[in-house]
């Protein structure tokens, strides 16, 4: 796991699809869901550290330079 589709892809393995609209509160949503996982024994020690590391780093970016999320709200007029 290198990225934040391959967690994307892991929480689709249990069911979980996340797309709430706006990219920072989707990695936000995953960090919970990786939580509630590792809570619950799903996913392993190794696994869920990365994970953490992974979404760490893609808050920290997407709070730098937002991808989508300035564009979007140009182009509605918000």
């Amino acid at each position: 796991m290198k990225t934040y589709y391959d967690i994307l892809q892991l929480l689709k393995r249990f069911g979980t699809y996340i797309h709430v609209g706006e990219r920072l509160w989707d990695i936000e949503l995953a960090a919970l869901e990786i939580d509630r996982l590792h809570t619950a024994g799903m996913i392993d020690h190794k696994t869920y550290s990365t994970a953490k590391i992974i979404l760490r780093h893609e808050h920290e970016q997407e709070e730098k330079t937002p991808l989508n999320s300035q564009l979007r709200r140009n182009q509605h007029g918000r």
